[in-house]
């Protein structure tokens, strides 16, 4: 069976995604970086995923890939990622490299940070390399910090305003290490601390089943979530 094939085999019955508890659930908590955020013409350039087991990090077992874009990295994204045309002149391109990041997400919930972004460019390359797209579930941290921001207006974190959202003020408000930001690698550990952050806080809330958190965190539901009033889901 393929890697699709086993993917849908995995999350193909609703039955038991919607008895699946969160914490028996196993994430991949991705990032990439890029030539610029137009997907019709620019590329990914680097590739950051670690994983966890409900709100566990796994220790080890991470991966990160340079890509060579076929776009031109130009300088636009080299001051926010910092990755120069040298580093990257002699890496792979994104057909040699996807295939076992998709191996690496098999049987997983991929969770992002403003995912959306990640996956239009995933998407388009899992398309045309391998002909699907990832058959994944996807989860949204700003979509959660949304809908929790509605629901503990008494936690500092959740009174920020909506225009000052980024990653890293949300790091800082929830006492987040920064290290290495605007790395592919370093923000997908920020990521998945934010993830465990807000896994107590929903657990709270009773967001217990994986079938609940993804309706919460669905990435097309963050506008909603953010400025909704009580936000979109109801328990």
């Amino acid at each position: 069976m393929g890697l699709f094939g086993r993917v849908a085999r995995f999350f193909g019955d609703r039955r038991s995604q919607a008895a699946q508890r969160v914490e028996e659930t196993r994430f991949t908590v991705l990032d990439t970086e890029l030539t610029g955020l137009d997907d019709s013409r620019d590329d990914i350039v680097s590739i950051g995923a670690v994983r966890m087991l409900g709100g566990r990090l796994s220790v080890g077992g991470s991966f990160y890939e340079l890509v060579n874009p076929s776009a031109v990295l130009d300088g636009r994204s080299v001051v926010i990622h910092r990755i120069t045309p040298t580093q990257i002149e002699e890496k792979p391109p994104i057909d040699a490299v996807l295939p076992s990041f998709l191996a690496y997400l098999a049987d997983t919930v991929v969770v992002g940070h403003c995912v959306t972004i990640d996956l239009n460019f995933l998407n388009r390359e899992a398309r045309r390399v391998v002909g699907a797209p990832l058959a994944n579930p996807a989860l949204d941290t700003m979509s959660l910090y949304g809908w929790l921001r509605h629901r503990q207006p008494e936690h500092p974190a959740f009174q920020l305003p909506l225009s000052g959202l980024s990653l890293f003020r949300l790091a800082e408000a929830f006492d987040i290490h920064v290290e290495k930001a605007h790395t592919a690698l370093g923000d997908a550990y920020v990521t998945a601390q934010l993830l465990q952050r807000f896994l107590p806080l929903l657990a709270a809330q009773g967001v217990a089943q994986l079938s609940d958190l993804l309706r919460i965190g669905d990435p097309r539901r963050q506008v909603e979530n953010l400025t909704a009033p009580g936000g979109q889901i109801h328990f």
